[in-house]
């Protein structure tokens, strides 16, 4: 069994299950659900809030996503961190005007871009942005992986709502090398890679392979675009600064919550040519709303707070991927997979060999038990032997306490709970 153990067709399930929930909201002929449905809606709301109140009340955690935060909690944070990083006796923005024109020039320059633009999603950024490319290029085929985010978890948004069509120079768990590109047989006008690729493992390349590749897009005549929702954390691994790592491509789309803790909300950053058309598209595509202060304070929150301490935590992460390779066997797995090793970035995944539920269920009693939220939820592999699972792994600002030794406890905590 390899690493990856088939995760080609994970984030596939992953989306399934998700969305199972909303199948079972389908009304039946007669406009009324059946009792399974509802009873099956039920247990998993209930399981859900179990999760949850399980993971919030435990006293340690290697992580704290803010998704996890109460409603007040969530305000109360919102409007203590936003006198920090602006002046709140000023107007709120309309239509993208001030606090949001403010970040969208924050992160331009942060990126060393010309231009930002804000957009409600990533989705949406991602979307104007390969749109815009294909009508520069005059070619509509964008080049990227199978796993990257739009193939796995936007639906088919590229080609049912933008008309482009999607090739795949790798199937390999990893970004295209140059060679795949050289070789590729069809013609594309861009290509698009995501840094990291999170449904391989939160996998990077190399910096001497991100340039080797984006040079062999160049030969091509093709423009380059990154995929940053998680870029914020690749500078370490690359040892390089975030200017110097966007400037190697065409355009660049940022995430504001995924590692920032923001609300929501993106940002496209590129040429100044470019970032005016993405806001005429942006309009276009329903994304010109009219306030979005909250999300644009908390990405500047992100920015002030957390962005200067990603470093450690990737750091951090080798420390805590390292024990747990060491920690396994003796307490008792016959087999397991940290992957990749060491952690590119803060976030990796684990793999063992039980069922998810069961995987899960171990979790939330841990943090029933002891107060220590250790792994979170767990997906079945949809290919490899089956029985097989994988949970990913964030190590943020709480992880920074964790010892070797306070993860080896946890680690034996958790298996005795698969006995």
């Amino acid at each position: 069994m390899t690493d990856m153990a088939g995760t080609g067709e994970q984030a596939r399930q992953r989306q399934a299950q998700e969305g199972a929930r909303s199948d079972a909201q389908e009304q039946e002929p007669n406009g009324a659900r059946s009792d399974a449905q509802e009873q099956d809606r039920s247990q998993e709301a209930a399981q859900r809030l179990r999760r949850l109140n399980a993971w919030r009340a435990a006293g340690r955690a290697l992580d704290r996503p803010p998704v996890e935060l109460l409603l007040g909690e969530r305000l109360a944070a919102l409007a203590a961190g936003a006198g920090a990083v602006i002046d709140l006796d000023r107007p709120a923005d309309t239509y993208g005007d001030g606090v949001v024109a403010e970040l969208e020039g924050r992160i331009a320059d942060l990126l060393g871009m010309e231009a930002a633009a804000f957009f409600p999603t990533g989705t949406m950024a991602q979307q104007v942005a390969l749109r815009c490319w294909a009508g520069r290029t005059g070619n509509s085929t964008v080049a990227l992986h199978p796993l990257a985010h739009p193939e796995v978890h936007e639906r088919g948004a590229l080609e049912a709502v933008s008309g482009l069509r999607t090739v795949h120079p790798t199937s390999e768990p990893r970004l295209p090398t140059a060679q795949e590109i050289r070789d590729f047989a069809e013609p594309f006008g861009t290509m698009m890679l995501e840094l990291p690729l999170r449904d391989a493992g939160f996998v990077l390349p190399t910096w001497e392979e991100l340039e080797a590749v984006v040079a062999a897009a160049r030969e091509r005549d093709a423009v380059v675009h990154f995929d940053g929702a998680r870029l914020w954390e690749c500078a370490s691994h690359f040892g390089r600064e975030l200017p110097e790592i966007a400037a190697l491509a065409d355009s660049v789309y940022v995430s504001f919550y995924k590692s920032l803790g923001g609300i929501s909300g993106a940002a496209l950053a590129g040429p100044e040519p470019l970032i005016e058309e993405a806001r005429t598209w942006r309009h276009r595509y329903g994304g010109q709303l009219f306030q979005q202060f909250p999300a644009a304070l908390a990405a500047l929150i992100g920015l002030e707070q957390e962005l200067p301490q990603l470093p450690s935590y990737v750091a951090h992460a080798k420390l805590v991927a390292k024990t747990l390779t060491e920690s396994f066997p003796a307490a008792g797995a016959g087999w397991f997979r940290v992957h990749p090793k060491p952690p590119h970035t803060h976030q990796f995944q684990v793999w063992l060999p039980y069922e998810a539920d069961v995987l899960t269920e171990a979790s939330v009693r841990q943090a029933e038990e002891t107060g220590v939220a250790f792994f979170r939820r767990w997906f079945p592999a949809a290919s490899g032997p089956p029985g097989v699972s994988f949970t990913e792994v964030t190590v943020g600002r709480e992880g920074l306490e964790w010892t070797a030794a306070d993860v080896r406890a946890a680690v034996g905590e958790f298996m005795k709970r698969l006995a």
